[in-house]
């Protein structure tokens, strides 16, 4: 309300956070696994005066130098543009709020980006004490790095006592942190081996490969053990009120959220199972015969599982982008009562219209929705309202709004609710109607 509204078509402004966000955090993650990976490994390989792999973890840090600082920068860059565009009041709360904890993560990356480009460019001018001791500089930067981003993303959907203290302390030490950091740090390891599948399948010696194989294939173990455990214990400390709205199963598309949810989620443990299994199967039992094109299949499964558990997470959150705080519209629950006596559009300051008259009402009601309704819908798209809204007349409409307005009815803890004087609910009814009329073909 307070900036002007960008539209993504088609897509809408979630879908294109969600797309630059999962691949910018499977990189993240990537970086965090490998940094450990990469030291223990080259470590061991010391300990053993093993040439052979000391010459495959200098090949492996060439491709991981690669791929975190040339496409995870620029998939954070992006992901900083798209989140300030989409949800620029959630985006300015955020940096306010964690402004001393960005600082901090910006010092572990700035140190994470110099020790990789060192580790990386230094094999064979710093002894292998030196270059070990680089590697873990890296490590452990990343490392907190995570930790660091790990208590800012959890306070988005567990923000606990910071609802009533406002202190930094119970923003950052919220529910959601430990069991969210153990979980992405079990991931981290998984992911790592993973991307070490890849590039121990090209590797050339047989012999040497089929070691490296059955050692990638290692670093999943941990995760397929403990994630389940760490996944019951992040849902113990959620919203009592967010799973309870999930359980309501309704949508306005017509497909229950709960029946949503449920299917993704085992869709993520399917091919998290598949990946467990086929791990142990092909590159740990067999790795002679575990081909470069498999393990490109690994990888692309482990990105289509992160998606799908990401997703859980955000839809953990709905009707909120900052849970019990700020909706995904931008709105506050505090809002309610000031905006249904003064009116949305009379304290929004992009605005166009302020008074609502018979001439004006459509653009009104425009307006109106891409305050209240964009950050979710498209008219023709994701979530799209050509498709909910086919066939309803003016009085359907009005009925549909002011259910969102009621405090005990249906849609309460998975939309936010409808904000604004009667007048401007007149005027969403009617720029609906324009809607119901387009898809209809009137």
């Amino acid at each position: 309300m307070n900036y002007p509204f960008w539209e993504v078509p088609v897509l809408g402004g979630g879908w294109l956070i969600g797309l630059v966000a999962i691949i910018h955090i499977y990189i993240a993650h990537f970086a965090v696994g490998s940094g450990f990976f990469l030291v223990y490994t080259e470590w061991k390989a010391l300990r053993r005066d093993d040439r052979e792999v000391l010459d495959y973890i200098r090949y492996h840090s060439y491709f991981f130098v690669l791929i975190t600082l040339v496409s995870g920068a620029v998939t954070g860059v992006g992901i900083w543009f798209t989140i300030g565009l989409v949800h620029p009041d959630a985006t300015s709360a955020l940096i306010h709020q964690f402004a001393f904890v960005w600082a901090i993560e910006w010092v572990f990356f700035l140190v994470e980006i110099v020790a990789a480009l060192v580790y990386y460019r230094t094999w064979d001018r710093l002894t292998p004490r030196q270059h070990l001791r680089v590697g873990i500089v890296y490590a452990v930067a990343s490392f907190l790095s995570l930790v660091a981003i790990n208590g800012i993303l959890t306070f988005m959907l567990t923000p606990g006592r910071w609802l009533e203290t406002g202190r930094l302390w119970d923003a950052y030490f919220n529910p959601g942190n430990l069991p969210s950091l153990g979980l992405r740090t079990l991931v981290t390891f998984s992911i790592a081996g993973l991307f070490a599948l890849v590039t121990a399948a090209r590797w050339r010696n047989a012999e040497t490969r089929v070691r490296l194989l059955r050692y990638a294939a290692k670093w999943l173990v941990p995760a397929y053990i403990l994630l389940p455990l760490f996944a019951v214990w992040y849902l113990l400390v959620a919203p009592p009120q967010a799973l309870q709205a999930l359980q309501s199963g309704v949508s306005v598309t017509g497909v229950g959220t709960l029946a949503i949810l449920t299917r993704v989620a085992m869709l993520s443990i399917m091919i998290s199972a598949t990946i467990g299994i086929f791990a142990y199967v092909g590159p740990y039992l067999n790795p002679k015969n575990f081909s470069f094109p498999m393990a490109l299949i690994f990888l692309l499964l482990g990105l289509v599982v992160t998606g799908a558990t990401e997703w859980s997470r955000e839809m953990l959150r709905k009707p909120y982008v900052l849970y019990g705080y700020m909706y995904s519209n931008g709105l506050r629950p505090g809002d309610l009562e000031r905006l249904n006596r003064t009116g949305v559009l009379a304290e929004a300051r992009w605005a166009t219209v302020k008074a609502i008259t018979a001439d004006n009402r459509v653009e009104a009601g425009r307006q109106m929705f891409r305050i209240q309704c964009a950050s979710c819908h498209t008219v023709r798209g994701y979530r799209s309202m050509t498709a909910v809204l086919k066939g309803r007349d003016l009085d359907s409409l009005r009925a549909f709004l002011k259910t969102l307005r009621d405090p005990q009815g249906p849609y309460v803890g998975l939309m936010p609710p409808l904000m604004g004087t009667p007048e401007e609910e007149q005027a969403l009814a009617a720029y609906l109607l324009t809607i119901s009329q387009e898809a209809e073909g009137k």
